[in-house]
């Protein structure tokens, strides 16, 4: 872990990407604490499931009494097949489709897990991150390391590496210009990925410079889970205070796109991200998603408060 001193920042994005949930701008400030210098690892993640037995929610079948109450109503139950143990897995198209139908790429896959990522036949390495973890797999290996999750402002203020307005960990330069500075989306998404930056899928962790904390990947690579429930009005309730201390989220979600579906944050983008589809490798960009959801692009990382001491 690297200790990461805390102080006041802006938080929030402005640039041309930025979404109506980034906004308005607004002060914080965060205590120091110490934050894993790269998303868990596989190995790392392996580490607790040998000690404990813990089984994660891709490797469970789909209780489909909690699944339907996050369903409109009246929405039939699936065929049996469909509820058994597996996970969502990216697969390209083989041509170019509309961006506005994420079905076209993301595919039920059987037996994807923790343990196989894109499927029973894949095996992931040792020191890539480890992905098809929910937000409450992410929970248990916290707790388990003694651990916890970060803040969306810790998360973000750690991201800018001690650069208050930085667009992306790296600075202000587009991912696109100069040297590959994280693992993102080249070429044309989601059907032609040309791996400029030498990966076309997840990297191993430290594949790219540290930002100024000594964080690594906190752009790219795969989706980091945090702490907080998500609402689009945090912020405008965050800007009535002139600074907003160590702020820890609201107290429940609602998401207007899908109000029956609670969801947590996720930070950082992933190797999907571009800037024609969601451009989420800035320091700002905030995702939503379901905590017992499991994706081969989705993954985390730690904190731990250590008050008044490095």
């Amino acid at each position: 872990m690297v200790w990461v001193p805390g102080g006041e920042f802006t938080m929030g994005g402005d640039d041309v990407f930025s979404r109506a949930d980034e906004k308005p701008l607004h002060r914080v400030r965060v205590s120091g604490f110490f934050m894993d210098a790269t998303e868990v690892t596989v190995a790392q993640f392996r580490a607790l499931v040998d000690a404990t037995g813990y089984v994660t929610t891709a490797e469970k079948p789909v209780d489909w009494e909690d699944l339907r109450k996050q369903l409109p109503e009246g929405t039939p139950k699936p065929d049996d097949a469909m509820l058994g143990p597996g996970s969502l897995v990216f697969v390209a198209p083989s041509s170019p489709v509309e961006l506005n139908d994420a079905s076209r790429w993301w595919v039920w896959t059987p037996g994807a897990s923790w343990r196989h990522p894109l499927g029973p036949d894949s095996t992931p390495r040792d020191d890539e991150p480890v992905v098809q973890v929910s937000w409450d797999d992410a929970v248990a290996y916290a707790t388990w390391a003694g651990k916890r999750l970060p803040t969306e402002a810790e998360w973000e203020f750690a991201a800018r590496g001690g650069v208050d307005r930085a667009v992306h960990p790296w600075g202000d330069e587009l991912p696109e210009s100069g040297a590959p500075k994280a693992n993102t989306w080249q070429g044309h998404f989601p059907d032609l990925n040309t791996a400029r930056d030498g990966f076309a899928a997840i990297a191993p962790v430290k594949s790219f410079a540290p930002n100024g904390y000594g964080l690594f990947d906190m752009a790219g690579n795969v989706w980091e889970w945090c702490s907080d429930w998500y609402r689009p009005d945090t912020y405008a309730r965050d800007a009535r205070n002139e600074v907003t201390v160590d702020p820890k989220g609201p107290e429940s979600s609602f998401d207007p796109q899908e109000p029956t579906v609670p969801k947590r944050v996720q930070r950082g983008g992933s190797f999907l991200c571009h800037d024609s589809y969601c451009a989420s490798y800035r320091c700002a960009a905030r995702m939503k998603t379901s905590p017992d959801t499991a994706l081969s692009h989705s993954g985390f990382r730690c904190v731990v408060s250590v008050p008044n001491q490095r």
